[in-house]
């Protein structure tokens, strides 16, 4: 398996620019991130500094989120929502552009919350957003989050998603298989990559309960490793949990 690490959730004790070079200090070459400015577009020094931080700490960066709103206060996407498509809109190609610059080729696409949301607007900014990530050779990803977390999210299950990828019907639109949150949500995550890993874009993970490191909780990562590895999953497994102090990556070496 290879790993990125999810520098929105890990590593936060660090200003967002010293978290590349953590990682790699941690022995990991890839990182991802969650949208890390507020707006949908920073200016170019904001994002030539992210860059530089990047490159400069010698990992490659393999995930991003469009800009989701302020995820601090709750928000969670603007894709489906109607006072939010314009800001997801002017962030397609700002979020694409710095991919392309940092040979990311996976972009991740929230949703949004609830009441009010729009499924076909949903399908119809996925579908600008997969025709500018084509542009980079990129694969925008749809996610499903629980409804533990996050009580407002409309996508809470592996079919739910897979039925709004059906409908924006672009090659480049895949699942993002974040495996805490469907198993939060009750789904059995070996059988759902027994029977759709080729449909995954991306895969993240954390364990349940607790949403802390491999095991912390009670999934079988090791079968799960296993799994995605027979199913033939070949990109990266983002590290999304929290960081749980200075043994956050010992399960690596268990």
């Amino acid at each position: 398996m290879r790993f990125a690490v999810n520098l929105s959730i890990l590593f936060t004790d660090l200003p967002l620019l010293e978290r590349p070079a953590a990682a790699a200090k941690h022995g990991f070459d890839a990182v991802e991130l969650w949208w890390p400015f507020d707006g949908p577009d920073p200016g170019g020094v904001a994002l030539a500094e992210l860059r530089r931080a990047v490159e400069d700490a010698g990992v490659r960066l393999t995930g991003l989120n469009f800009d989701a709103g302020d995820m601090a206060a709750g928000e969670r996407g603007l894709l489906a929502r109607p006072r939010g498509s314009a800001r997801f809109q002017a962030n397609i190609d700002v979020a694409v552009r710095l991919a392309g610059e940092l040979g990311c080729t996976v972009l991740n696409a929230l949703y949004g919350n609830g009441p009010g949301t729009d499924a076909d607007l949903a399908v119809a900014n996925l579908r600008g957003a997969a025709d500018a990530a084509r542009d980079i050779g990129a694969t925008v990803v749809v996610e499903a989050l629980n409804s533990h977390d996050n009580p407002l999210y409309p996508i809470t299950s592996s079919e739910a998603a897979f039925e709004l990828i059906d409908r924006v019907d672009r090659d480049n639109v895949a699942f993002l298989a974040d495996l805490y949150h469907l198993h939060r949500m009750g789904e059995d995550v070996l059988a759902l990559i027994d029977r759709h890993a080729g449909r995954f874009g991306h895969v993240q993970i954390a364990d349940d309960p607790g949403r802390g490191r491999p095991g912390s909780g009670r999934m079988p990562y090791p079968e799960i490793f296993a799994r995605l590895e027979a199913a033939g999953y070949r990109g990266h497994v983002g590290l999304e949990y929290r960081h749980q102090g200075p043994g956050a990556f010992d399960w690596r070496r268990a």
